[in-house]
């Protein structure tokens, strides 16, 4: 063996174990940057496919898995399994729905169903809105992890993952086979213990940090197993028909008239205690500014967090549909279907219950109540504004000024997100030889002095 075939055996990145498939051969309806992006997973074996909303993850994984032999899962969340048989019945491919653990060549059913099927049966499996799997409880994802720990071909599919957020990324490699979530975390990154900044808002913590020198290696090992895109550009494919309209997002502010206990007024909420009390004495003032944002024709979807928003909302908007916690899985899905095919014009439900892989293309005004989770804006806004959407869509935040800190913090992680994520496509292009041109027209002249 040559020192440097050697030094390659040692290094921690997805190898190419799986199978070469002519991108002539596959599903002729895919885009050109789809069926390269299905035959570099059908090569890969065990990978990830970190695809922007409306970028078709969906015919990619429908297409992939019938390219692989042997049977084949597809978990998806509640409700989008219904969307997979029709872009299934749409693209000539057969897969059916199961709940009960009947098998077929390719079968979709939901996460929640995972326990009515066997490892045995399969060869390979493929987890839709893999983001929802960090969202599961440890036992839940522990599940699901082992289910897939000994079949050869696995994939993961999700929108765009936020480049930052590193507990994705560490569980998304350990459910493909590689390094483990913490042995990701002690090999690039640093555990550092902060009680500065936002340190005294959330007490004592232990905080992970990239490692000064391992951000470029840590980046290209995630290269290796996962394919991350925003526009086809990004593998060096033309943008045709994939440029969204601007997103149009307004603020708006309203005065919490209760001021704290002990206060003569309202003040800039700094730790989490003091945004959860102000959250929960403002939900009059923001559901009736959302009530009025939404008094119109044409479809609303709307976000909430805390129960009593849900109910308030629900109650002062004439005809909006509540999807919530306390509903069966059956009711969920009923409702997301309803309003997915138009029958219910304002939808008001939790990030957490509808904010996965459901496409809500017919609806172009979102309403939301800030939080600091940047991917829960990110899914909540992404469900209507994505490729496919003919309009221009409108987001409203609302708020109050005592949030203002809630409000910056996730403004920031948006900020952070696109800057990590135009480094993490100039490492994926290098590791894949993709050149970018981005579409100069202009011919320049080297002079003659040169």
């Amino acid at each position: 063996m040559e020192y440097r075939e050697f030094i390659a055996s040692k290094a921690q990145a997805g190898n190419n174990g799986g199978f070469q498939v002519d991108t002539e051969s596959l599903n002729p309806m895919l885009f050109d940057f789809q069926r390269d992006t299905v035959a570099w997973a059908c090569r890969k074996a065990r990978a990830a496919v970190f695809a922007d909303c409306g970028l078709g993850k969906t015919p990619i994984q429908l297409s992939w898995a019938e390219s692989v032999k042997g049977n084949v899962l597809i978990l998806t969340p509640l409700a989008v399994s219904y969307q997979t048989i029709r872009e299934a019945e749409k693209f000539g491919i057969e897969a059916h729905r199961s709940g009960d653990g009947k098998v077929y060549p390719i079968t979709i059913t939901n996460y929640e169903r995972l326990h009515y099927f066997s490892p045995a049966d399969f060869s390979a499996v493929v987890c839709d809105e893999s983001s929802i799997l960090k969202s599961f409880n440890g036992k839940y994802r522990q599940e699901i992890t082992a289910f897939m720990r000994k079949l050869p071909y696995r994939l993961l599919c999700t929108a765009t993952a936020a480049p930052n957020d590193y507990t994705e990324l560490g569980t998304s490699s350990e459910a493909l086979g590689y390094l483990g979530y913490m042995d990701m975390l002690n090999r690039f990154f640093k555990n550092d213990r902060n009680t500065s900044g936002l340190g005294r808002c959330y007490g004592k913590m232990m905080e992970w940090r990239l490692k000064g020198h391992a951000e470029t290696p840590f980046w290209r090992w995630v290269c290796s197993w996962a394919l991350s895109f925003r526009r086809p550009s990004d593998l060096g494919f033309a943008d045709d028909g994939f440029m969204l309209k601007p997103l149009v997002e307004n603020i708006h502010v309203v005065e919490t008239l209760k001021p704290p206990e002990g206060r003569l007024f309202s003040v800039d909420a700094w730790d989490l205690r003091e945004q959860r009390d102000e959250r929960k004495r403002s939900i009059p003032e923001r559901c009736e500014r959302v009530a009025e944002l939404v008094d119109h024709d044409k479809p609303a979807l709307v976000w909430c967090h805390l129960n009593d928003e849900g109910k308030m909302l629900k109650n002062i908007i004439p005809d909006a549909v509540e999807v919530s916690g306390a509903d069966s899985d059956e009711s969920k899905e009923r409702k997301l279907l309803d309003f997915a095919s138009g029958n219910i014009r304002v939808l008001i439900t939790k990030p957490k219950i509808g904010g996965w892989g459901l496409n809500f293309q017919h609806c172009a005004h979102v309403v939301l109540f800030p939080s600091h989770s940047f991917e829960q804006y990110y899914q909540a806004v992404r469900r209507c504004w994505r490729f496919g959407q003919k309009d221009t869509v409108t987001v409203d935040v609302v708020t109050t000024s005592g949030e203002r800190r809630v409000l910056e913090n996730l403004q920031a992680k948006s900020r952070a997100a696109d800057e990590m994520f135009t480094r993490l496509v100039e490492l994926m292009n290098e590791s894949q030889g993709v050149r970018r041109d981005d579409n100069f027209t202009e011919r320049e002249v080297i002079p003659a002095w040169l």
